[in-house]
């Protein structure tokens, strides 16, 4: 059935910057929205970022607007986050996940079928 997967969690002091890759194993990803949430300890999963099938809209948690920006390369059948800035608070781990095709999107996490096992992403100051 295939399943998503999380690359490029990491250690970075303040201010840093990664760049977190998905991809799916046994399925194509071009048929399906993609969001970036993420839990840190004790509290629940948060979103974080979502772009559509075609690339033509995406969406932003608040908090990491203007720092954080979602893509997407169809021939790599990956989607990417790329994190500047980063501070202690966006210390987690990060998921990627999809909805059923054609479901519409959003920052609900109920809104996603399909999750990755989670990359750590660890800021220190």
């Amino acid at each position: 059935q295939g399943q998503l997967v999380e690359y490029g969690g990491g250690l970075v002091q303040v201010g840093g910057s990664l760049r977190l890759s998905c991809t799916a194993s046994g399925r194509t990803f071009s048929g399906y929205h993609v969001g970036w949430f993420r839990q840190a300890p004790g509290t629940g999963r948060e979103f974080v970022a979502a772009i559509s099938v075609n690339r033509g809209s995406t969406e932003y948690a608040d908090s990491v607007k203007g720092r954080f920006t979602i893509s997407r390369d169809h021939a790599k059948n990956t989607v990417y986050l790329q994190m500047n800035s980063l501070n202690v608070a966006d210390t987690a781990v990060y998921y990627c996940a999809a909805p059923l095709p054609g479901n519409l999107y959003g920052t609900d996490e109920r809104q996603y079928n399909y999750w990755g096992q989670g990359t750590q992403v660890t800021v220190s100051s």
